[in-house]
């Protein structure tokens, strides 16, 4: 089966659990807090950790199943899960430095870029 189809399936239905936990927070606690964005990102990463672990000691799933729960569905419903694992790998081989500048790296650029888009979005038309 075609890889990016398999991404995609799982990815749309991530999408859609997502978007359904952010209506159910926001009825839930009121937009004060991002509180769907903050479960999902932790009911993500806790997801992935169970399948990649238990993909890795008990269950032997093929490329497209792991395409399409990990990539696709999880992958959709949170990137947050990706890069937590991501950092769990690098620290799990010891590059506990490397795993930090991953992480604080991302954050912080990533917080930095948004700043820098609309700085140059309002520089433009504001």
């Amino acid at each position: 089966m075609n890889p990016i189809l398999v991404v995609a399936a799982g990815g749309a239905l991530g999408s859609v659990a997502r978007y359904l936990v952010g209506v159910w927070a926001t009825r839930l606690f009121g937009i004060g807090f991002p509180w769907g964005t903050l479960c999902v990102n932790l009911v993500g990463s806790f997801v992935i950790g169970l399948v990649v672990e238990l993909s890795a000691l008990r269950f032997q799933l093929t490329p497209e199943t792991r395409l399409f729960i990990i990539t696709g569905l999880i992958g959709g419903f949170t990137i947050f899960s990706s890069y937590a694992l991501e950092i769990s790998a690098v620290m799990q081989r010891g590059n506990h430095i490397l795993a930090a500048l991953y992480a604080f790296g991302s954050i912080i650029a990533g917080v930095g870029a948004i700043f820098l888009a609309i700085l140059i979005v309002r520089r433009i038309y504001g």
